[in-house]
């Protein structure tokens, strides 16, 4: 079963064709500029499909590019987290707007090596455990659909074995992933 499929050709892309079973992991690596980014957008359903065609998670991106956004989590350049709020706060927040129990955060401060940090406030974090934050909230979503662009980027040793052992677990977590990078 594809967790993703998209076949023919799109504005901002020079042609794509992209078949991800359900469980795995795809590396998209490429120059900067190349649209990496913009691919990860369009499954997202945070760009309109304008030619061709797409399926994310069973949903069709011409008709229903919305439909799948509660299965996706996108870590993206930025951590959409609010600086005043604690680590704990920020995770408890993100999983109740997504629909689920404040509880489920708890499990992931451990997972991310933030569980020190639990109620120190975003904005004084560094820049790496500001990405573990947001990898975290990724994770407290429980997507079937890890979408990561740059992941590494910010991070420091730890911060990048904790997101390596992330993407080892997701086949047996029952999710796909695609990760975007120009580091191979």
């Amino acid at each position: 079963r594809s967790a993703v499929c998209l076949l023919g050709r799109f504005p901002a892309l020079a042609g794509v064709d992209l078949d991800v079973a359900a469980g795995e992991v795809v590396l998209l690596s490429g120059a900067n500029g190349s649209g990496k980014t913009t691919l990860l957008r369009l499954l997202a359903g945070l760009h309109r499909l304008h030619s061709g065609s797409g399926v994310v998670l069973g949903h069709d991106l011409s008709t229903d590019r919305r439909g799948a956004r509660r299965a996706i989590s996108v870590l993206g350049h930025e951590t959409g987290c609010y600086d005043d709020l604690t680590v704990r706060e920020n995770l408890r927040f993100a999983v109740r707007a997504a629909g689920r129990a404040a509880a489920a955060s708890d499990p992931v401060l451990d997972r991310i090596g933030l569980t020190a940090q639990a109620d120190v406030a975003h904005g004084r974090l560094s820049a790496g455990q500001r990405r573990r934050l947001a990898l975290g909230i990724a994770l407290a979503r429980d997507p079937r659909l890890l979408l990561l662009d740059e992941p590494h980027a910010g991070l420091d040793a730890a911060g990048r074995a904790v997101l390596d052992a992330v993407v080892a677990a997701a086949p047996d977590e029952d999710r796909t992933v695609i990760l975007a990078s120009h580091e191979l």
